[in-house]
């Protein structure tokens, strides 16, 4: 009986131990779910590790990107390249898109695969001119981009003509054209499917187990995640102009706290952009910046002001990451990156160029001390004779002296001006009154 008890116990406890391993399997999946920016390739790197330390079968890295910078992605292509750690690229979910780099990365991996309804390709450079976006047709830019996606097709077996047409024509393939063109190898309809069917490949020296495999999605570091907000190229040009209005505010009005802001706004985006930034812009910048400061310490008519919303304006389309490879995308998604950082600089460029309008016109009136020669005003605080205190006339307080002690709350009548002071005196009520 208690032989039967004792086996039953080590039967049991030997099958508890033996369930984990039969799962043991993970998948780590990296997703980019936005452009990819001067933070992507440090996230790629702190995934590959943690995918090498943890001994997973396969790393995803899920695509639905408009691209982003060259160099972040020939980085991450490289480091696809070095890991030991079989690397599946998977253009995921349905409906989105791997465009321009996205692309290029895509055919860099591994394994490359695509969800239903998704799309890859326009990869071909463009720039955003005044009339329009136009292709970019250096042949040292686009052979280069040529020769880099056809070799890394070339290694993975896949098809070489369509790696460069995808830069030179902008050809697009939804999933089942790529698989039928030899781009991809897999049309999975989520993850479970896309492991099951690569269960059993010989990838890079191993043999896939990802068969019911547990999926495990990668978090980035606070550190790494912050950094990854502020490389968004919008983010980034808008935090660098908030910084440079918040300057303008600051130094225009000292102690309100805006200079320091301003500079913390604009080390951020400078961060954020990973320091390429078009000197050109930032000249045009700071140029737009002393004219405004001009403008607003001294007396003038709105020339400097105008003059240097313009350089700021002009200096912001600069500043915008649209040109390749800054941003290595279609040229709808640079449009829209254009029109993000635009739009908020004209608009707070409009209020400025109105506060500079009020500015000039309180400047160029005429002084209208005559109207008030024989006003009532209110005391403010008490002051006596050979001391100063506070009135108040219409909403506006002044300061004033009087040659009788004055009790707050008294109406004085207002007799003259010397210079920014007014000269009162206190009425007396029942003299007042019997005058009316």
């Amino acid at each position: 009986m208690v032989s039967r008890f004792g086996f039953s116990f080590f039967l049991f406890f030997f099958l508890l131990c033996c369930t984990p391993c039969a799962s043991a399997e993970q998948v780590l999946v990296l997703q980019i779910e936005d452009s990819i920016t001067p933070a992507s390739d440090d996230i790629l790197a702190d995934a590959i590790a943690f995918a090498e330390e943890g001994d997973y079968q396969a790393l995803v890295i899920t695509l639905n990107t408009p691209g982003g910078v060259v160099d972040a992605t020939l980085n991450m292509m490289e480091q696809i390249a070095n890991t030991d750690v079989p690397v599946i690229g998977y253009v995921y979910p349905e409906g989105t898109k791997s465009w321009s780099a996205g692309t290029l990365l895509l055919i860099s991996t591994d394994v490359a695969a695509m969800a239903p309804f998704t799309v890859i390709g326009s990869a071909q450079p463009v720039t955003i001119t005044p009339s329009g976006s136009e292709p970019i047709n250096d042949s040292k830019v686009v052979n280069a981009l040529v020769a880099t996606a056809q070799e890394n097709a070339r290694k993975y077996g896949r098809n070489e003509t369509a790696a460069g047409l995808f830069i030179t024509e902008n050809l697009n393939l939804n999933p089942e054209k790529a698989l039928e063109y030899g781009v991809i190898e897999y049309v999975a309809s989520d993850l479970n499917d896309l492991l099951d069917q690569v269960d059993g490949q010989e990838i890079k020296g191993r043999e896939l187990k990802t068969r019911d495999a547990s999926i495990v999605f990668y978090e980035p570091s606070l550190r790494l995640s912050f950094l990854d907000i502020i490389s968004d190229p919008i983010i980034s040009s808008l935090l660098l102009l908030l910084g440079i209005y918040a300057l303008i505010l600051g130094l225009s009005h000292p102690g309100v706290g805006g200079e320091v802001f301003g500079l913390i706004s604009i080390s951020l985006g400078l961060v954020g952009t990973g320091f390429d930034v078009n000197i050109a812009s930032i000249f045009l910048i700071l140029v737009g910046v002393a004219l405004i400061i001009i403008e607003f310490q001294s007396p003038g008519f709105g020339v400097f002001g105008i003059a240097g919303l313009v350089c700021i304006v002009v200096g912001s389309v600069l500043l915008a990451p649209t040109d390749f490879p800054r941003n290595y995308t279609p040229a709808e998604f640079q449009q829209t990156i254009l029109l993000s950082v635009v739009a908020p600089t004209i608009a707070i460029g409009a209020f400025l160029l109105f506060v500079l309008y009020k500015i000039a016109i309180v400047r160029h009136s005429k002084p209208k001390f005559g109207e008030l020669l024989g006003d009532i005003a209110v005391a403010q605080d008490s002051f006596v004779p050979g001391e100063f205190g506070y009135v108040r006339h219409k909403s506006e307080n002044w300061k004033a002296r009087s040659g009788e002690a004055i009790e707050k709350a008294d109406k004085v009548e207002i007799l003259e001006k010397d210079g920014t002071v007014l000269i009162v005196k206190k009425i007396d009520e029942i003299q007042r009154i019997s005058e009316k």
